[in-house]
């Protein structure tokens, strides 16, 4: 699978060319057990992660879809509360979940107070050292590290045969992406101190060996932490075991932001699977007396997706229609399964100047 490369500003392919729909790439590669839909924000991540779970719970795979957007709509289009409950069953095979990155921390926050309270035999957290745990959790990026924590927890589990991950938009998701190598770099750094420490003999016999325990206590942890890390990094970049898809919709901005953020995906190694487009007006409507500005519309949409079939190709595995309503609710979810993955490769409207 080549990485996306700008060439005269088209995408190199990513996947095969002849490799046709999303379901035939899917039924092609069964050994791709973690699949994730990322996007600018509102273009259909949420929707096409619900439809894809749905669909492959349908196949016969015990799924497991599951978002870590603080605004993320799972709980909407499955009409079901389900934002802070762990995997909740939807149907047969199909089971949802919406981290609560606050309720994370506050787990956190008592598992440090309880080692505190072990390691030093105390009955109550000192008020100065509680001050620290709470200014601590209120730092910007303790919310992203729950997240990133949370997935972790989830993905290492292998408990199904699929994980459909939601993703925040593009520029958080680049974000979560990288946090693997950040905190794969910042624990060995950290581990590296720990055993030059272990080699000064400073203290007298007793301490030292009090110290060697409390040592080797720490560092089993920080090897911990960094296992942990190293797989989640490791399913991520898999490129065998995972697959990540583009949403897109035919409009110039997001063309261009997404062809910027498949060159950033590249870098950290994430394998795009393929590209998704939402949101196209039915081609039929020319012959329909519609209003100028949707007339319009579909003209600008055609030119946009002339752009999109130059610059990703046979990457773009569905053209997924503009629909009258909101995708909610079982019967919903299902049709649109059958749309992202109507078997044949999905077309586009025709281009400029076709008949």
């Amino acid at each position: 699978m080549a990485t996306p490369t700008r060439d005269s500003g088209r995408v190199a392919p990513t996947i095969a060319p002849d490799a046709g729909s999303l379901a035939d790439v899917f039924r092609a590669h069964p050994e791709r057990r973690y699949v994730m839909f990322g996007g600018k924000g509102g273009l259909g991540k949420t929707t096409f992660s619900a439809a894809t779970a749905f669909w492959l719970a349908q196949q016969g795979k015990r799924v497991l879809v599951f978002s870590v957007d603080p605004q993320a709509s799972l709980s909407d289009i499955f009409q079901q509360d389900i934002f802070g409950k762990g995997a909740v069953k939807i149907i047969d095979n199909l089971w949802a979940q919406e981290i609560d990155a606050d309720r994370h921390i506050r787990e956190y926050q008592d598992e440090i107070r309880q080692k505190i309270l072990d390691m030093y035999g105390l009955e109550e957290v000192p008020p100065e050292i509680e001050d620290y745990i709470q200014a601590a959790s209120a730092e910007p990026a303790m919310e992203e590290s729950a997240i990133f924590d949370s997935v972790v927890d989830i993905v290492v589990q292998g408990d199904f045969d699929y994980y459909v991950y939601d993703l925040v938009p593009l520029g958080h998701a680049l974000y979560y992406l990288s946090m693997a190598k950040v905190y794969d770099e910042w624990i060995s750094k950290i581990t590296r101190l720990r055993e030059e420490m272990r080699e000064y003999e400073e203290v007298a016999a007793r301490m030292k060996r009090q110290k060697e325990v409390d040592e080797d206590q720490i560092l089993g942890e920080l090897q911990y932490i960094r296992g942990r890390i190293n797989s989640a990094s490791r399913i991520l970049t898999d490129r065998e075991r995972t697959a990540f898809f583009f949403v897109v919709v035919p409009e110039q901005m997001i063309l261009i932001d997404t062809r910027k953020a498949a060159e950033l995906f590249a870098r950290f190694d994430v394998p795009i699977g393929g590209y998704v487009v939402n949101r196209v007006l039915p081609d039929e409507l020319r012959d329909q007396n519609v209003p100028k500005y949707l007339r319009n519309r579909m003209e600008m949409q055609r030119g946009e997706l002339d752009a999109i079939r130059r610059t990703f190709g046979s990457d773009v595995l569905a053209y997924v229609p503009e629909l009258e309503r909101d995708v909610t609710g079982l019967p919903m979810i299902e049709r649109m399964a059958g749309i992202l993955f109507a078997d044949g490769r999905s077309t586009a409207p025709a281009s400029p100047g076709s008949a």
